[in-house]
């Protein structure tokens, strides 16, 4: 990899990543906790809404590879960068006209599919500046986890006094922002470039499939808390500055652990703080099964630091140490695809399929057994297979 950049350059070019961290979890942060309440105030049933979380999330499994592919064998990441933040922005601006649901589903489709990519790409851009400091991923990651709160916390009170519709305008302006500040991100090449066929087929070795398939139970157990946390909430009669708070408040905890990520890493393995996410991740979700009170609620929501936090940060650097320089950007795509696309997936549609029938509380219960069974999974195949080859 070329990494001839000065001191100037190399601060520069991570101004602009942590820009874009602070814009799509800003973005996010508005889209995460209120898009389906949208929609659910739009008056979409619990399987309308799982439905449509679902397809966008297959959309975004299929494309955030085939975007990634091309990126890497063509090694045109940066121009597909721009292209998918600018045109995935054009295309929301459609949710302005219409409200009904096959209307926004097919609007869904369209903006998933250049929207897939542009976390996977963001993140190897991360490994790449970074290079040898790779273990400070989570310092500049933070930066997104910081615009995650300011957003919640000041939406959930603007939301009370005026109308959930503004999101619509909001989730376009920031979008919009990202895109146009996307034209200064790095573009760091490789040198002695590889067979890009050759090298993708580290991802299929058994250690990374048996990594993948855990952290996709353990994103399908964030479907509920992702899918119907805001509608869990307000179901229970709080208000929507409260909602706010209570995502903030996931998000400070998350936002602590990565600013020290560094030194967590120094002290334990990536693997042994996989198992412990797993495992907090379980108890979470069982104890939303029981939680009603506004201090019990808030409580659980600092353990977002390890269900999120250090499983986040953990899999990035696990997924990049496992693959080559050639691979980088299908790397971080399958992972990805596999987490966030295809684990979410499955976890929006089975919550939006028994959501009517079961409530949210018996999800959240249902939800806890996924999360244990993903780590106990690979927390058994670290003692019976982590030595064997392949």
């Amino acid at each position: 990899m070329t990494r001839t950049m000065d001191k100037a350059a190399n601060h520069a070019f991570k101004f602009v990543i942590g820009s874009q961290y602070f814009l799509y979890f800003g973005v996010m942060g508005i889209f995460l906790p209120y898009f389906n309440l949208y929609c659910y105030n739009l008056d979409f049933s619990g399987f309308q809404i799982g439905s449509l979380s679902a397809l966008r999330s297959v959309v975004m499994i299929l494309f955030a590879l085939i975007w990634s592919v091309l990126a890497d064998r063509f090694q045109i990441r940066k121009p597909l960068y721009i292209l998918c933040s600018f045109v995935s922005t054009a295309i929301w601006a459609l949710f302005f006209f219409y409200s009904d649901f096959w209307s926004m589903l097919a609007i869904t489709v369209l903006y998933a599919l250049f929207y897939a990519p542009i976390i996977s790409f963001l993140e190897a851009f991360t490994m790449d500046v970074l290079g040898e400091e790779k273990k400070s991923y989570g310092r500049l990651r933070a930066w997104g986890s910081l615009a995650f709160i300011m957003t919640v916390v000041v939406l959930g009170r603007v939301i009370d006094l005026y109308s959930i519709d503004i999101i619509i305008g909001l989730i376009f302006l920031g979008s919009l922002t990202q895109a146009a500040i996307s034209t200064k991100i790095p573009d760091i090449r490789i040198k002695n470039y590889a067979s890009f066929s050759i090298k993708a087929k580290v991802l299929v070795k058994r250690r990374v499939i048996v990594f993948l398939f855990c952290a996709f139970l353990m994103l399908v157990s964030h479907g509920t808390y992702y899918g119907f946390f805001s509608i869990h909430l307000e179901d229970m009669g709080y208000d929507k500055t409260f909602i706010g708070i209570a995502w903030a408040l996931a998000t400070i905890s998350e936002i602590l652990v990565m600013i020290k990520s560094d030194r967590i890493f120094k002290r334990f393995s990536m693997e042994n703080v996989l198992v412990f996410s797993f495992m907090v991740a379980a108890l979470r979700w069982f104890a939303l099964f029981f939680a009603k009170s506004p201090a019990a609620i808030l409580l659980l929501q600092l353990l977002h630091a390890f269900t999120y936090g250090t499983f986040h940060v953990a899999s990035i650097l696990y997924i990049d140490s496992v693959t080559p320089a050639e691979a980088k950007t299908l790397g971080q795509a399958v992972n990805n695809a596999v987490t966030y696309g295809l684990g979410l997936m499955v976890g929006f549609f089975i919550s939006g399929l028994f959501f009517e029938s079961l409530g949210s509380f018996t999800l959240f219960f249902i939800s806890g057994f996924i999360a244990l069974g993903g780590g106990l999974l690979f927390k058994g195949f670290q003692l019976t297979g982590a030595r064997r080859p392949g």
